[in-house]
């Protein structure tokens, strides 16, 4: 099980966290962390990019000239693709290039890159980070005073809105919460500073799935109770079949007369 100092503001050693293994110590799977990247940068194209055809572009329809005895090459329209300003053969037309990945193949490349960031030692976790009013002058001082000049990824809770408002004129640097961070973030930043709370949200949003109690209880338990309460259950009476009536002799003529 990883273990990371906590640090304030000032680099002050306050403690140690001990980490999720299932969150921070899984094994490196660069493979599934390419599929990951490629996932979100494919669903942050915008495919608006276009050309216009030959059915888009302004110009007369009509034939420019008789189609024999002029000596010049036959042709049909000024919008053809082989006119200036004419149409554009086979170019981009407007697309979603976005598409689905499974969740749990996201999650685990998140633990795998995570866990990366921890066994190369570019981690740091800290207490909390309380700014009394939002200055960017303070922030980039705590920054350096932690010994993080680079690019920075800064793990928090968005109701931070000091650190929200100090960090937005800092390019190298970059403030999301446990919900919104992304694979691409992790691998771009070569830093990545995480509050205890985010820590903590974490290792739940990304550990094993907690067991319900009724999966703790044996199966041979839970058949019993089913079979006690159909037991219990009143069982309903069978209704008795009516014996068919027999028509006497009289009744059957009268049905025949009737019917004539």
């Amino acid at each position: 099980m990883p273990t990371v100092k906590v640090r304030n503001l000032k680099n002050e050693e306050v403690g140690e966290v001990e980490l999720s293994d299932a969150v921070f110590d899984a094994p490196l799977n660069e493979g599934l962390i390419h599929a990951a990247v490629r996932n979100f940068m494919a669903n942050a194209r915008q495919g608006t990019s276009a050309t216009k055809t030959r059915g888009d572009v302004s110009g007369s329809g009509r034939k420019l000239w008789k189609q024999k005895g002029t000596g010049r090459a036959r042709i049909a329209s000024l919008r053809s693709p082989l006119w200036k300003g004419g149409g554009n053969v086979h170019g981009p037309q407007p697309r979603d290039w976005s598409y689905n990945m499974p969740k749990k193949m996201r999650q685990g490349a998140l633990r795998s890159a995570l866990s990366e960031r921890v066994r190369e030692g570019k981690v740091t976790l800290v207490d909390g980070w309380a700014l009394d009013k939002p200055k960017t002058k303070d922030f980039v001082d705590s920054l350096r005073t932690l010994g993080h000049e680079g690019k920075t990824l800064i793990v928090d809770s968005l109701e931070n809105e000091n650190l929200i408002l100090s960090t937005r004129n800092v390019r190298s640097t970059k403030v999301v919460n446990s919900f919104a961070l992304n694979i691409y973030d992790l691998l771009y930043h070569e830093r990545l500073i995480i509050s205890e709370a985010a820590v903590q949200e974490l290792e739940q949003l990304l550990g094993p799935k907690k067991e319900t109690e009724a999966a703790d209880v044996p199966a041979s338990e839970t058949k019993a109770e089913a079979a006690a309460v159909v037991s219990e259950e009143p069982v309903k009476p069978k209704r008795a079949r009516k014996a068919p009536v027999k028509k006497t002799a009289a009744a059957a003529e009268g049905e025949e007369a009737t019917e004539q």
